[in-house]
């Protein structure tokens, strides 16, 4: 899944939850379970999450989503394999962004 969002600082849980194509409950709820989502909150309580934030939103979409883990399973798999599945997740991203460019211009040959 490509997130498609604007280059910004800061992104109202309204922005993240529709880029992800979830209800913001379910982003809620993540930051409940997950001690890696701490987005900033405002004065009024709204959240604002960061680049680095919706890097973590999209590696636990990865897992629960895409590769059907539990949550109990996706807390783990994050606290004992972190960097190294991070790592292979980024290249990963970045090889499906290069093949997505790619097909691209295939097609407008």
């Amino acid at each position: 899944m490509h997130i498609d969002l604007p280059e910004k600082r800061y992104y109202s849980i309204g922005e993240v939850a529709e880029a992800f194509e979830v209800n913001t409950s379910l982003i809620r709820f993540w930051e409940k379970e997950f001690d890696v989502l701490k987005p900033k909150k405002n004065a009024k309580g709204n959240r604002k999450f960061t680049q680095e934030d919706i890097k973590n939103l999209e590696f636990i979409y990865h897992l629960v989503k895409e590769r059907g883990f539990t949550l109990e399973g996706a807390k783990t798999h994050l606290k004992e394999n972190k960097q190294k599945t991070l790592s292979h997740f980024e290249i990963i991203r970045k090889l499906e962004t290069v093949k997505a460019e790619l097909l691209k211009i295939k097609n407008q040959l």
